[in-house]
Parts: structure tokens; C-alpha cells; sequence
């Protein structure tokens, strides 16, 4: 079974399988199950397959969605495979410009998480620094 993923050394190939409208998303054999928690989380549907004691796995957008709709939820996973650390391709017929710029906003307008902020550095001294001047 052929796996676009192990063969150009991705965590994550995005294209529409041949001879289908289906858009595709593949990751490497072996890959940790956060990738695969976070595609589906994205809106990606999950499917595998067990043959031989091996197992594959890989993800399709919906097939409900209409095709413009179905580029769009692929493209918007981009920004937040990237931003977990993940190395994303994508082929250009799926990729959608204004749905890629649109999530990355929409990354950067979302709160920072209290998780992700640095502590304050503790202070040597009891008292305040006094306040820089500038003339």
C-alpha cells in the first residue's frame, strides 16, 4: 500500500488520490497518535486498515462537504499541523490561499494559553527598578 508520507519523508501529505475526488491525508507508518488525534480533530475522518499485523492508517476530508468546501478544511489544518510542529506538504490543487491566510488569523487572534506564556523572572532585589529615561 503505497504511502506518500513514508515516501517523501512528511509527517503529513495532503493531495487528491488518483482517479478520485478524494483528498487525502497521509502520515508515515508509525506516526504518534497526536498526529492522528489532531487531523481528526481538524475535521479529518480516520480510517484504517489492519493486514498482516501491519496496520495503516490515514485520513480523508468528508466527502459530504462540496469540493471547494473540502480544499478549504484541508488547507485550514495546515497552519495547525505546522504550529504543532509537524512537516506539511500539499499539493497546489488542494491548496486554497484565502483558507490558509484565513487560519492563520484566526491562530493568531485565539488567546494564549497559560501553558505556552514564560513565568516572570523572580526579582534579586526587594525593591522596584527604577523606571528607564529616555531624553
Amino acid at each position: 500500500m503505497a504511502n506518500l508520507a513514508d515516501e517523501y519523508g512528511t509527517d503529513v501529505e495532503i493531495y487528491v488520490k488518483a482517479l478520485t475526488t478524494t483528498i487525502h491525508a497521509d502520515t508515515p507508518a508509525g506516526a504518534p497518535a497526536q498526529l492522528h488525534d489532531l487531523l481528526e480533530q481538524l475535521g479529518l475522518e480516520r480510517h484504517e486498515l489492519a493486514t498482516g499485523g501491519l496496520s495503516y492508517i490515514w485520513h480523508t476530508v468528508p466527502e459530504h462537504l462540496g469540493a471547494d468546501e473540502q480544499k478549504h478544511l484541508a488547507t485550514r489544518a495546515i497552519p495547525a499541523l505546522l504550529l504543532a510542529g509537524y512537516e506539511v506538504n500539499c499539493t497546489p490543487d488542494v491548496f486554497d490561499e484565502a483558507a490558509y491566510r484565513q487560519a492563520v488569523h484566526d491562530i493568531r487572534a485565539q488567546p494564549a494559553r497559560p501553558s505556552a506564556q514564560q513565568p516572570v523572572p523572580a526579582s534579586s532585589s526587594s525593591r522596584p527598578a527604577p523606571a528607564r529615561r529616555t531624553p
